[in-house]
């Protein structure tokens, strides 16, 4: 007797390319299949979901994507990023803390506990700097601090935030050659590919003008791609790379709900992101 075709649904208050790929991807294979917004659901404490088991979470807002995703999990659904892995890779200092924990290479990082902390860590740690936001995306909120007169300004404008978060201030180092970092996309601990993006300015996102190219993947960086994608538990991830003048590699940051429409163009049909994530998400389909 042929089992039936699982249901899957797709976590996502926003239909951008990716999304619109990935249900394409689900159509073509005839897998039942429903969108679900988040701003919508609403799950009570030990109760089981009567939606699918299966869902890919591609939520774009960081803390919704967090705890639909736990309390999905709660209520026995199986979610393609965990939400532990969304935890860790959603926020800066987990995501550093996990590579350093696995022994990956990553710049210099320190997280001061308040903004009049940070300037004596940033003596340490040297200038030029950069700030982040633990929580963000697309090169918000980074800002470059070329000396300690700068830091100072911002941090005082930092320490004016109302937001505990906001004051945890995360900083590090300004790697040589960072208007161009290097993207790979990994899918259930196989690097499928990867794109050189350059910069409209320091910050290499596609959100903010970066162009990405088609880069050979070479071994090294696929290796050093799975490895970070496996110290944050991310079953799909972008994981960005830094070569520095030497030569030498480090990871930037693991992006658990990876966009993948730069990097998809470069590639052309070759290799199909999308098909690969809905590939690795039966895999995971409960039994």
């Amino acid at each position: 007797m042929r089992m039936a075709t699982p249901s899957i649904a797709v976590l996502a208050s926003r239909m951008r390319y990716e999304e619109k790929q990935i249900f394409a991807a689900l159509e073509r294979r005839n897998v039942a299949h429903v969108p679900v917004d988040p701003r919508e659901l609403s799950l009570l404490g030990g109760a089981r979901w009567a939606g699918p088991r299966l869902v890919i979470n591609r939520e774009i807002g960081h803390f919704r994507a967090l705890y639909a995703a736990g309390a999905l999990e709660s209520a026995g659904a199986t979610v393609v990023n965990r939400a532990d892995t969304t935890r860790i890779s959603g926020d800066k200092w987990h995501t550093t803390a996990a590579l350093l924990n696995s022994g990956l290479p990553t710049p210099r990082t320190a997280l001061a506990m308040t903004p009049e902390a940070a300037l004596p860590t940033l003596e340490e740690l040297g200038y030029p700097a950069v700030i982040k936001p633990l929580v963000g995306s697309w090169g918000r909120l980074v800002g470059r601090l070329p000396d300690a007169g700068v830091a100072t300004t911002v941090l005082e404008h930092v320490a004016a935030l109302p937001s505990p978060q906001s004051q945890l201030i995360y900083l590090q180092e300004l790697v040589a050659k960072a208007a161009r970092d290097l993207r790979v996309i990994v899918v259930g601990g196989e690097a499928l590919g990867a794109t050189w993006r350059r910069a409209a300015d320091w910050r290499a996102n596609v959100a903010r003008g970066a162009v990405s190219e088609r880069c050979p993947l070479a071994t090294e960086h696929a290796e050093l791609a799975v490895a970070a994608a496996a110290a944050v538990g991310a079953d799909i991830a972008g994981v960005d790379l830094i070569e520095a003048a030497d030569g030498e590699l480090t990871v930037l940051e693991v992006n658990d709900r990876v966009e993948f429409r730069g990097f998809q163009e470069a590639h052309g049909q070759e290799v199909g992101v999308a098909e690969a994530i809905v590939s690795h998400a039966l895999s995971k389909v409960p039994s």
